[in-house]
């Protein structure tokens, strides 16, 4: 995620500015009396404002909460508990500027250097490879599907965000 630019605004409330990864811009004002005003703007004019939308508070807390994921998370997000042990199955989705984006399972020595394996990866349109073998390349915006112990788990991620692990 891009950063979040905050503005004050004397005698109103605050000013939040979001780019999002894919390049649209987001506004929310959050005034003083509760009130929240959230702007959408064009990804091609970033001045021009496609919709705005005026929610009270409780109506801004219930859609923080399903934004959130508090009221529903996708199953393709979640992080499933396997029931063998230490093990855990999680699903990572790859960010545009991911290091691994363009990268083999092979090139990153994956598992030799995590001890996490890759058992899968499903792509922005839904195909699927199941048992991706050292030849697959990560694509930007797939969902990798991980298999190991927590701290592999862990570490497989920093290597596919960042190129390295901490």
């Amino acid at each position: 995620m891009k950063l979040i630019k905050e503005i004050d605004l004397p005698g109103i409330g605050k000013k939040f500015q979001l780019q999002t990864r894919s390049g649209d811009k987001i506004v929310v004002i959050v005034h003083d009396d509760g009130r929240r005003e959230i702007y959408h703007y064009y990804l091609e004019d970033p001045d021009d404002s496609i919709s705005m939308v005026t929610l009270d508070d409780e109506e801004s807390r219930v859609i923080a909460a399903i934004i959130g994921g508090m009221a529903y998370r996708p199953q393709t997000l979640e992080t499933v508990d396997v029931a063998f042990g230490d093990m855990l199955i999680e699903w990572y989705k790859l960010e545009p500027e991911a290091y691994a984006v363009g990268k083999t399972i092979a090139e990153l020595r994956v598992r030799q250097v995590t001890g996490g394996t890759v058992i899968a990866m499903v792509d922005h349109d839904q195909s699927k490879t199941v048992n991706p073998g050292p030849e697959a390349t990560f694509r930007n915006g797939a969902t990798v599907v991980i298999l190991g112990e927590k701290k592999q788990v862990k570490a497989c991620k920093q290597l596919l965000s960042h190129g390295s692990i901490q």
